[in-house]
Protein backbone atom coordinates (compact mmCIF):
# COMPACT_ATOMS: atom_id res chain seq x y z
CA UNK A 1 0.00 0.00 0.00
CA UNK A 2 1.27 3.46 -0.90
CA UNK A 3 2.22 5.57 2.12
CA UNK A 4 3.03 9.11 1.02
CA UNK A 5 2.24 12.42 2.57
CA UNK A 6 3.43 15.99 2.02
CA UNK A 7 6.94 15.80 0.64
CA UNK A 8 9.76 17.77 2.22
CA UNK A 9 10.45 19.24 -1.23
CA UNK A 10 7.22 21.25 -1.18
CA UNK A 11 7.85 22.63 2.29
CA UNK A 12 11.42 23.45 1.26
CA UNK A 13 10.21 25.62 -1.62
CA UNK A 14 8.54 28.02 0.79
CA UNK A 15 11.32 28.26 3.37
CA UNK A 16 13.08 31.54 4.02
CA UNK A 17 16.34 29.92 2.89
CA UNK A 18 14.97 29.04 -0.54
CA UNK A 19 13.38 32.45 -0.94
CA UNK A 20 16.63 34.27 -0.15
CA UNK A 21 18.56 31.90 -2.37
CA UNK A 22 16.32 32.91 -5.29
CA UNK A 23 16.61 36.59 -4.34
CA UNK A 24 20.38 36.29 -4.46
CA UNK A 25 20.21 34.54 -7.81
CA UNK A 26 18.09 37.36 -9.22
CA UNK A 27 20.48 40.00 -7.90
CA UNK A 28 23.44 38.26 -9.53
CA UNK A 29 21.64 37.79 -12.83
CA UNK A 30 20.70 41.48 -12.88
CA UNK A 31 24.30 42.47 -12.17
CA UNK A 32 25.47 40.06 -14.86
CA UNK A 33 23.22 41.81 -17.37
CA UNK A 34 24.58 45.17 -16.24
CA UNK A 35 28.12 43.92 -16.85
CA UNK A 36 27.10 43.12 -20.43
CA UNK A 37 25.63 46.62 -20.71
CA UNK A 38 28.88 48.19 -19.51
CA UNK A 39 27.39 49.56 -16.29
CA UNK A 40 29.04 47.24 -13.76
CA UNK A 41 32.81 46.65 -14.11
CA UNK A 42 33.77 42.98 -14.59
CA UNK A 43 36.24 43.16 -11.70
CA UNK A 44 33.53 44.41 -9.36
CA UNK A 45 31.14 41.71 -10.52
CA UNK A 46 33.77 39.07 -9.75
CA UNK A 47 34.00 40.38 -6.18
CA UNK A 48 30.21 40.44 -5.91
CA UNK A 49 29.99 36.87 -7.14
CA UNK A 50 32.62 35.70 -4.68
CA UNK A 51 30.63 37.20 -1.80
CA UNK A 52 27.42 35.72 -3.19
CA UNK A 53 29.05 32.30 -3.42
CA UNK A 54 29.80 32.51 0.29
CA UNK A 55 26.13 33.26 0.88
CA UNK A 56 25.05 30.36 -1.32
CA UNK A 57 27.37 28.07 0.61
CA UNK A 58 25.55 28.84 3.87
CA UNK A 59 22.07 30.13 3.18
CA UNK A 60 21.08 29.32 6.74
CA UNK A 61 23.63 31.82 8.06
CA UNK A 62 22.58 34.36 5.43
CA UNK A 63 18.94 34.00 6.46
CA UNK A 64 19.75 34.34 10.14
CA UNK A 65 21.79 37.48 9.54
CA UNK A 66 19.13 39.02 7.29
CA UNK A 67 16.49 38.40 9.94
CA UNK A 68 18.68 39.89 12.61
CA UNK A 69 19.18 43.04 10.53
CA UNK A 70 15.46 43.19 9.73
CA UNK A 71 14.67 43.60 13.43
CA UNK A 72 16.29 47.03 13.28
CA UNK A 73 15.69 47.95 9.66
CA UNK A 74 12.08 46.74 9.59
CA UNK A 75 12.55 45.88 5.92
CA UNK A 76 13.20 42.32 4.76
CA UNK A 77 14.82 43.13 1.42
CA UNK A 78 17.17 45.74 2.88
CA UNK A 79 18.07 43.28 5.63
CA UNK A 80 18.91 40.79 2.88
CA UNK A 81 20.96 43.17 0.72
CA UNK A 82 22.85 44.40 3.78
CA UNK A 83 23.67 40.82 4.80
CA UNK A 84 24.92 40.06 1.27
CA UNK A 85 26.94 43.28 1.17
CA UNK A 86 28.67 42.21 4.38
CA UNK A 87 29.77 39.02 2.68
CA UNK A 88 31.01 40.90 -0.39
CA UNK A 89 32.93 43.15 2.00
CA UNK A 90 34.17 45.45 -0.75
CA UNK A 91 33.13 48.75 -2.35
CA UNK A 92 31.95 46.60 -5.27
CA UNK A 93 28.85 45.86 -3.19
CA UNK A 94 27.53 49.26 -4.28
CA UNK A 95 26.32 47.60 -7.49
CA UNK A 96 24.12 45.16 -5.58
CA UNK A 97 20.43 45.91 -6.17
CA UNK A 98 21.39 48.65 -8.64
CA UNK A 99 18.28 50.19 -10.24
CA UNK A 100 15.99 47.65 -8.61
CA UNK A 101 13.08 47.98 -6.22
CA UNK A 102 12.17 45.40 -3.62
CA UNK A 103 9.23 44.01 -5.59
CA UNK A 104 11.48 43.34 -8.57
CA UNK A 105 13.20 40.75 -6.42
CA UNK A 106 10.24 39.60 -4.36
CA UNK A 107 7.73 39.13 -7.18
CA UNK A 108 10.18 37.50 -9.55
CA UNK A 109 11.26 35.07 -6.83
CA UNK A 110 7.60 34.49 -5.98
CA UNK A 111 6.99 33.42 -9.56
CA UNK A 112 9.85 30.93 -9.32
CA UNK A 113 8.37 29.49 -6.13
CA UNK A 114 4.94 29.12 -7.72
CA UNK A 115 6.46 27.38 -10.74
CA UNK A 116 8.45 25.06 -8.50
CA UNK A 117 5.29 24.25 -6.54
CA UNK A 118 3.24 23.70 -9.68
CA UNK A 119 5.86 21.23 -10.92
CA UNK A 120 5.50 19.17 -7.74
CA UNK A 121 1.71 19.29 -7.87
CA UNK A 122 1.78 18.21 -11.50
CA UNK A 123 3.95 15.26 -10.46
CA UNK A 124 1.39 14.50 -7.74
CA UNK A 125 -1.44 14.21 -10.25
CA UNK A 126 0.70 12.16 -12.59
CA UNK A 127 1.28 9.72 -9.72
CA UNK A 128 -2.40 9.61 -8.75
CA UNK A 129 -3.95 9.05 -12.19
CA UNK A 130 -2.49 5.57 -12.83
CA UNK A 131 -3.74 4.41 -9.43
CA UNK A 132 -7.30 5.55 -10.20
CA UNK A 133 -7.07 4.08 -13.70
CA UNK A 134 -6.00 0.70 -12.33
CA UNK A 135 -8.90 0.59 -9.87
CA UNK A 136 -11.33 1.73 -12.60
CA UNK A 137 -10.26 -1.13 -14.87
CA UNK A 138 -10.51 -3.53 -11.94
CA UNK A 139 -14.21 -2.69 -11.48
CA UNK A 140 -15.03 -1.77 -15.06
CA UNK A 141 -18.00 -4.15 -15.26
CA UNK A 142 -18.95 -4.31 -11.57
CA UNK A 143 -22.59 -3.17 -11.48
CA UNK A 144 -23.85 -0.80 -8.81
CA UNK A 145 -26.84 1.45 -8.50
CA UNK A 146 -26.53 5.00 -9.75
CA UNK A 147 -28.26 7.57 -7.56
CA UNK A 148 -29.81 10.94 -8.23
CA UNK A 149 -30.91 13.08 -5.28
CA UNK A 150 -29.49 10.19 -3.22
CA UNK A 151 -32.30 7.95 -4.55
CA UNK A 152 -31.82 4.86 -6.71
CA UNK A 153 -31.81 5.74 -10.38
CA UNK A 154 -30.38 3.28 -12.90
CA UNK A 155 -27.46 0.85 -12.83
CA UNK A 156 -23.96 1.99 -13.57
CA UNK A 157 -20.64 0.35 -12.73
CA UNK A 158 -18.19 1.13 -10.00
CA UNK A 159 -15.56 1.29 -12.72
CA UNK A 160 -17.48 4.10 -14.43
CA UNK A 161 -17.54 6.02 -11.15
CA UNK A 162 -13.77 5.75 -10.95
CA UNK A 163 -13.40 6.60 -14.65
CA UNK A 164 -15.29 9.82 -13.91
CA UNK A 165 -12.93 10.49 -11.02
CA UNK A 166 -9.96 9.90 -13.32
CA UNK A 167 -11.31 12.36 -15.86
CA UNK A 168 -11.87 15.05 -13.22
CA UNK A 169 -8.30 14.83 -11.99
CA UNK A 170 -7.04 14.71 -15.57
CA UNK A 171 -8.69 18.10 -16.03
CA UNK A 172 -6.97 19.17 -12.82
CA UNK A 173 -3.67 18.21 -14.39
CA UNK A 174 -4.44 20.36 -17.42
CA UNK A 175 -5.34 23.28 -15.17
CA UNK A 176 -2.09 22.97 -13.25
CA UNK A 177 -0.06 22.88 -16.44
CA UNK A 178 -1.90 25.94 -17.69
CA UNK A 179 -1.61 27.97 -14.51
CA UNK A 180 2.08 27.09 -14.25
CA UNK A 181 2.56 29.08 -17.44
CA UNK A 182 0.21 31.85 -16.28
CA UNK A 183 2.29 32.63 -13.19
CA UNK A 184 5.73 32.17 -14.79
CA UNK A 185 6.08 35.95 -14.99
CA UNK A 186 8.87 38.09 -13.61
CA UNK A 187 9.44 41.84 -13.54
CA UNK A 188 12.47 44.07 -13.03
CA UNK A 189 10.95 47.34 -14.17
CA UNK A 190 11.51 49.52 -11.14
CA UNK A 191 9.50 51.42 -8.58
CA UNK A 192 6.43 52.06 -10.76
CA UNK A 193 7.15 49.75 -13.69
CA UNK A 194 8.59 52.34 -16.11
CA UNK A 195 12.10 50.87 -16.57
CA UNK A 196 13.41 54.33 -15.72
CA UNK A 197 16.63 53.00 -14.16
CA UNK A 198 17.07 49.61 -15.82
CA UNK A 199 16.52 48.84 -19.49
CA UNK A 200 14.09 46.05 -20.40
CA UNK A 201 16.97 43.86 -21.59
CA UNK A 202 18.07 43.40 -17.95
CA UNK A 203 14.60 42.12 -17.10
CA UNK A 204 14.61 39.90 -20.19
CA UNK A 205 18.00 38.39 -19.27
CA UNK A 206 16.98 37.60 -15.70
CA UNK A 207 13.63 36.13 -16.66
CA UNK A 208 15.12 33.99 -19.41
CA UNK A 209 17.70 32.53 -17.03
CA UNK A 210 14.97 31.74 -14.49
CA UNK A 211 12.61 30.15 -16.99
CA UNK A 212 10.15 33.02 -16.75
CA UNK A 213 8.82 35.58 -19.20
CA UNK A 214 8.84 39.32 -18.52
CA UNK A 215 5.52 40.88 -17.58
CA UNK A 216 4.24 42.76 -20.65
CA UNK A 217 3.53 45.68 -18.31
CA UNK A 218 3.62 46.05 -14.55
CA UNK A 219 3.42 48.63 -11.83
CA UNK A 220 5.76 48.14 -8.89
CA UNK A 221 4.33 44.63 -8.70
CA UNK A 222 3.16 41.85 -10.96
CA UNK A 223 -0.59 42.11 -11.15
CA UNK A 224 -2.34 39.92 -8.60
CA UNK A 225 -5.04 38.50 -10.85
CA UNK A 226 -2.33 36.06 -11.96
CA UNK A 227 -1.75 34.93 -8.40
CA UNK A 228 -5.51 34.71 -7.81
CA UNK A 229 -5.82 32.41 -10.83
CA UNK A 230 -3.13 30.17 -9.35
CA UNK A 231 -4.91 29.99 -6.02
CA UNK A 232 -8.30 29.43 -7.62
CA UNK A 233 -6.83 26.54 -9.58
CA UNK A 234 -5.67 24.93 -6.35
CA UNK A 235 -9.09 25.55 -4.81
CA UNK A 236 -10.88 24.07 -7.81
CA UNK A 237 -8.76 20.95 -7.62
CA UNK A 238 -9.53 20.90 -3.89
CA UNK A 239 -13.24 20.99 -4.77
CA UNK A 240 -12.64 17.83 -6.76
CA UNK A 241 -11.14 16.25 -3.67
CA UNK A 242 -14.27 17.16 -1.74
CA UNK A 243 -16.49 15.83 -4.52
CA UNK A 244 -14.96 12.37 -4.20
CA UNK A 245 -14.54 12.50 -0.45
CA UNK A 246 -18.27 13.11 -0.09
CA UNK A 247 -19.03 10.34 -2.59
CA UNK A 248 -16.96 7.76 -0.76
CA UNK A 249 -18.17 8.91 2.65
CA UNK A 250 -21.72 8.14 1.51
CA UNK A 251 -20.66 4.79 0.07
CA UNK A 252 -19.08 3.87 3.41
CA UNK A 253 -22.26 4.41 5.43
CA UNK A 254 -23.29 1.24 7.24
CA UNK A 255 -26.58 0.90 5.34
CA UNK A 256 -24.74 1.27 2.01
CA UNK A 257 -21.17 -0.03 2.51
CA UNK A 258 -20.21 -0.37 -1.13
CA UNK A 259 -16.70 0.98 -0.55
CA UNK A 260 -14.59 1.75 2.50
CA UNK A 261 -11.36 3.60 3.16
CA UNK A 262 -8.46 1.40 4.33
CA UNK A 263 -8.55 0.54 8.01
CA UNK A 264 -4.95 -0.18 8.92
CA UNK A 265 -3.64 -2.74 11.35
CA UNK A 266 -3.80 -1.41 14.91
CA UNK A 267 -6.02 1.51 13.98
CA UNK A 268 -8.77 2.59 16.39
CA UNK A 269 -12.07 3.98 15.15
CA UNK A 270 -13.65 5.54 18.23
CA UNK A 271 -12.63 6.25 21.79
CA UNK A 272 -16.06 5.09 22.97
CA UNK A 273 -17.23 2.50 20.42
CA UNK A 274 -14.65 -0.17 19.52
CA UNK A 275 -16.64 -1.40 16.52
CA UNK A 276 -16.35 1.84 14.53
CA UNK A 277 -14.53 2.12 11.17
CA UNK A 278 -15.04 5.78 10.33
CA UNK A 279 -14.29 7.58 7.02
CA UNK A 280 -11.94 9.93 8.84
CA UNK A 281 -9.49 10.47 5.99
CA UNK A 282 -12.25 11.31 3.53
CA UNK A 283 -13.62 13.72 6.14
CA UNK A 284 -10.18 15.25 6.53
CA UNK A 285 -9.99 15.87 2.79
CA UNK A 286 -13.46 17.41 2.87
CA UNK A 287 -12.38 19.86 5.55
CA UNK A 288 -9.04 20.72 3.96
CA UNK A 289 -10.70 21.59 0.67
CA UNK A 290 -12.52 24.35 2.56
CA UNK A 291 -9.19 25.83 3.60
CA UNK A 292 -8.09 25.95 -0.05
CA UNK A 293 -11.28 27.77 -1.02
CA UNK A 294 -10.85 30.25 1.83
CA UNK A 295 -7.30 30.96 0.75
CA UNK A 296 -8.44 31.44 -2.83
CA UNK A 297 -10.90 34.07 -1.66
CA UNK A 298 -8.08 35.88 0.15
CA UNK A 299 -6.08 35.85 -3.11
CA UNK A 300 -9.04 37.44 -4.89
CA UNK A 301 -9.07 40.18 -2.27
CA UNK A 302 -5.41 40.88 -3.11
CA UNK A 303 -6.15 41.91 -6.70
CA UNK A 304 -7.23 45.45 -5.85
CA UNK A 305 -4.18 47.43 -4.66
CA UNK A 306 -3.76 51.21 -4.33
CA UNK A 307 -2.39 52.87 -7.46
CA UNK A 308 0.98 51.39 -8.44
CA UNK A 309 1.01 49.18 -5.33
CA UNK A 310 0.52 48.87 -1.62
CA UNK A 311 1.58 45.98 0.58
CA UNK A 312 -1.80 44.82 1.84
CA UNK A 313 -1.32 41.70 -0.28
CA UNK A 314 2.09 40.82 1.11
CA UNK A 315 1.17 39.58 4.57
CA UNK A 316 -1.69 37.53 3.12
CA UNK A 317 0.50 35.86 0.51
CA UNK A 318 3.13 34.86 3.05
CA UNK A 319 0.46 32.65 4.63
CA UNK A 320 -1.86 31.43 1.90
CA UNK A 321 0.64 30.38 -0.77
CA UNK A 322 2.91 28.17 1.37
CA UNK A 323 -0.13 26.78 3.17
CA UNK A 324 -2.17 25.98 0.05
CA UNK A 325 0.69 24.48 -1.94
CA UNK A 326 1.87 22.34 0.96
CA UNK A 327 -1.71 21.41 1.83
CA UNK A 328 -2.64 20.29 -1.68
CA UNK A 329 0.57 18.28 -1.95
CA UNK A 330 -0.37 16.58 1.32
CA UNK A 331 -3.90 15.94 0.07
CA UNK A 332 -2.61 14.27 -3.07
CA UNK A 333 -0.52 11.95 -0.91
CA UNK A 334 -3.57 11.00 1.14
CA UNK A 335 -5.77 10.46 -1.90
CA UNK A 336 -3.23 8.28 -3.67
CA UNK A 337 -2.97 6.11 -0.57
CA UNK A 338 -6.75 5.92 -0.21
CA UNK A 339 -7.35 4.92 -3.81
CA UNK A 340 -4.55 2.38 -3.77
CA UNK A 341 -6.01 0.63 -0.74
CA UNK A 342 -9.73 1.35 -1.23
CA UNK A 343 -11.87 -1.56 -0.02
CA UNK A 344 -14.65 -2.38 -2.49
CA UNK A 345 -17.64 -4.64 -1.80
CA UNK A 346 -19.30 -5.89 -5.03
CA UNK A 347 -21.70 -8.14 -3.11
CA UNK A 348 -23.11 -5.17 -1.25
CA UNK A 349 -23.47 -3.36 -4.57
CA UNK A 350 -25.46 -6.30 -5.86
CA UNK A 351 -27.59 -6.35 -2.71
CA UNK A 352 -28.25 -2.60 -2.94
CA UNK A 353 -29.27 -2.96 -6.58
CA UNK A 354 -32.02 -5.26 -5.41
CA UNK A 355 -33.42 -2.79 -2.91
CA UNK A 356 -35.36 -0.90 -5.56
CA UNK A 357 -36.96 -4.14 -6.77
CA UNK A 358 -35.96 -3.73 -10.40
CA UNK A 359 -37.63 -0.34 -10.73
CA UNK A 360 -34.42 1.01 -12.19
CA UNK A 361 -35.83 -0.45 -15.42
CA UNK A 362 -38.65 2.10 -15.48
CA UNK A 363 -37.13 4.31 -18.20
CA UNK A 364 -36.26 1.29 -20.33
CA UNK A 365 -39.89 0.13 -20.25
CA UNK A 366 -41.14 3.70 -20.79
CA UNK A 367 -39.10 4.07 -23.98
CA UNK A 368 -40.08 0.60 -25.18
CA UNK A 369 -43.76 1.51 -24.87
CA UNK A 370 -43.20 4.75 -26.77
CA UNK A 371 -41.51 2.79 -29.56
CA UNK A 372 -44.60 0.59 -29.69
CA UNK A 373 -46.81 3.58 -30.41
CA UNK A 374 -47.96 4.93 -27.04
CA UNK A 375 -47.76 8.63 -26.29
CA UNK A 376 -45.15 9.57 -23.76
CA UNK A 377 -47.87 10.61 -21.30
CA UNK A 378 -49.75 7.29 -21.58
CA UNK A 379 -46.53 5.25 -21.37
CA UNK A 380 -45.34 7.24 -18.36
CA UNK A 381 -48.65 6.73 -16.60
CA UNK A 382 -48.55 2.96 -17.10
CA UNK A 383 -44.99 2.60 -15.87
CA UNK A 384 -45.43 4.90 -12.90
CA UNK A 385 -48.64 3.14 -11.88
CA UNK A 386 -46.89 -0.21 -11.74
CA UNK A 387 -43.89 1.27 -9.92
CA UNK A 388 -46.16 2.69 -7.23
CA UNK A 389 -47.95 -0.65 -6.87
CA UNK A 390 -44.57 -2.35 -6.46
CA UNK A 391 -43.72 0.05 -3.63
CA UNK A 392 -47.09 -0.56 -2.00
CA UNK A 393 -46.48 -4.32 -1.99
CA UNK A 394 -43.04 -3.74 -0.50
CA UNK A 395 -44.31 -1.38 2.19
CA UNK A 396 -47.03 -3.84 3.08
CA UNK A 397 -44.30 -6.17 4.25
CA UNK A 398 -44.73 -8.74 1.50
CA UNK A 399 -41.73 -10.52 0.03
CA UNK A 400 -43.08 -10.85 -3.51
CA UNK A 401 -42.66 -7.23 -4.54
CA UNK A 402 -40.98 -7.15 -7.95
CA UNK A 403 -41.33 -4.51 -10.67
CA UNK A 404 -40.95 -6.92 -13.59
CA UNK A 405 -43.60 -9.28 -12.23
CA UNK A 406 -45.91 -6.33 -11.58
CA UNK A 407 -45.54 -5.20 -15.19
CA UNK A 408 -46.24 -8.70 -16.50
CA UNK A 409 -49.47 -8.93 -14.50
CA UNK A 410 -50.75 -5.60 -15.81
CA UNK A 411 -52.69 -6.45 -19.02
CA UNK A 412 -52.40 -2.86 -20.33
CA UNK A 413 -48.62 -3.29 -20.28
CA UNK A 414 -48.26 -7.00 -21.05
CA UNK A 415 -50.27 -6.83 -24.29
CA UNK A 416 -47.57 -4.68 -25.90
CA UNK A 417 -44.76 -7.21 -25.37
CA UNK A 418 -44.02 -10.65 -26.73
CA UNK A 419 -43.11 -13.49 -24.41
CA UNK A 420 -39.66 -12.93 -22.90
CA UNK A 421 -39.38 -9.38 -24.27
CA UNK A 422 -39.88 -7.63 -20.95
CA UNK A 423 -37.38 -9.97 -19.28
CA UNK A 424 -34.78 -9.10 -21.90
CA UNK A 425 -35.36 -5.40 -21.37
CA UNK A 426 -35.27 -5.57 -17.57
CA UNK A 427 -31.68 -6.65 -17.09
CA UNK A 428 -28.52 -5.06 -15.74
CA UNK A 429 -26.66 -5.95 -18.93
CA UNK A 430 -29.02 -3.69 -20.90
CA UNK A 431 -27.66 -0.70 -18.99
CA UNK A 432 -23.99 -1.60 -19.37
CA UNK A 433 -23.75 -2.03 -23.12
CA UNK A 434 -21.59 1.07 -23.65
CA UNK A 435 -19.20 0.62 -20.71
CA UNK A 436 -16.42 -0.91 -22.80
CA UNK A 437 -16.66 1.84 -25.42
CA UNK A 438 -16.62 4.52 -22.76
CA UNK A 439 -13.43 3.16 -21.27
CA UNK A 440 -11.89 2.99 -24.73
CA UNK A 441 -12.83 6.61 -25.45
CA UNK A 442 -11.28 7.69 -22.15
CA UNK A 443 -8.07 5.82 -22.89
CA UNK A 444 -8.49 3.57 -19.87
Amino acid sequence: MIQRYSRPEMRAIWTDENRLRIWLQIELLASEALVRSGVVPKADFAKMKAGADRCFADTQALTARAKELEKTLNHDVIGFTTAVAEQINDPASRWLHFGLTSSDIVDTAFAVQMVQSADLLIADVEALLPVIARRAREYQFTPCIGRSHGIHGEPTTFGLKLALMHEEFRRGLERLRHVREVVAVGKLSGAVGTHAHLPPKVEAHVCRKLGLRPAPIATQVVQRDLHAEFMNTLALIGAGFEHWAVEFRHLQRTEVLEAEEPFTRGQKGSSAMPHKRNPITWERLTGLSRVLRGNALAAMENVALWHERDISHSSVERIIFPDSCTLLDYMFGLLTRLMDGLLVYPENMKKNLGLSLGMWNSQTVLLALIRKGLTREDAYGLVQRNAMKTWEVKHAGRDDADFLEQLKTDPEVARHFKKGELEALCSVDFHLREVKNRFKQLGL
